[in-house]
């Protein structure tokens, strides 16, 4: 075992970044479209400091990106970030799949047994 660990802070990595569930519910709401500060916080009913530090922290992991329009902030998702994030998580499908498929036929074996 290495005698070290490692931790990176959300801006550093956007898997820790997405690890906070506020975090992530900000990137849902915007996956649907656009969105400024203030829609965001009547959607999630988090406080607006608390929105705009979770904003500013996917800017900086490139997450988000932002736009003004006029004197308002619009933000919304990138897409060639998260796809990152997809790609390696693909890897993983085929072990998830054959899990479910072990498990499925471990549930078909015991109710086989009940009848």
């Amino acid at each position: 075992m290495l005698g070290y660990m490692v931790v990176l802070s959300p801006h550093d990595d956007v898997y820790v970044a997405v690890a906070d569930p506020r975090r992530r519910a900000i990137l849902d709401l915007l996956a649907a479209g656009e969105r400024g500060v203030t829609a965001l916080v009547d959607t999630l009913g988090f406080r607006q400091p608390s929105v705009s530090k979770h904003l500013r922290l996917l800017k900086e992991t490139r997450l988000v990106s932002v736009r003004k329009a006029g004197r308002q902030r619009l933000y919304r998702v990138n897409a060639k970030e998260l796809r990152k994030m997809h790609d390696w998580t693909k890897t993983y499908e085929k072990l998830w799949n054959e899990q479910f498929d072990k498990l499925d036929a471990y549930i078909e074996s015991t109710e086989g047994k009940k009848k």
